[in-house]
């Protein structure tokens, strides 16, 4: 599992200007089961989506075609760590330590 956090490089304008972009990327990422859950952080300086998956090469390369990334108003930090406890609306995606 990975915690997608990012931070706005850019005025928030600029950011407003591709939220429609941005949000039709999130929506594909939602639909093909990746993401299960994105908002924004609170101050506004950037967002947080929890996303599944099994290979970090193919994480970055999600975050890379984000639009906010192509445009340069946002910088990603991805944090992968093992689900060893969840909700139980997330116990699909428990993980067993290696």
């Amino acid at each position: 599992m990975f915690v997608l956090e990012l931070t706005y490089t850019a005025p928030v304008e600029r950011v407003d200007a591709l939220l429609e972009a941005h949000v039709a990327w999130l929506d594909t990422q939602y639909a093909a089961g990746v993401f299960i859950a994105s908002g924004r952080k609170n101050p506004r300086d950037g967002g947080v989506i929890l996303a599944v998956g099994d290979d970090r090469t193919q994480i970055e390369k999600i975050t890379a075609a984000d639009p906010f990334v192509a445009e340069g108003v946002c910088a990603y930090r991805i944090t992968e760590f093992i689900a060893t406890k969840t909700s139980d609306e997330l116990a699909p995606y428990q993980q067993q330590l290696p």
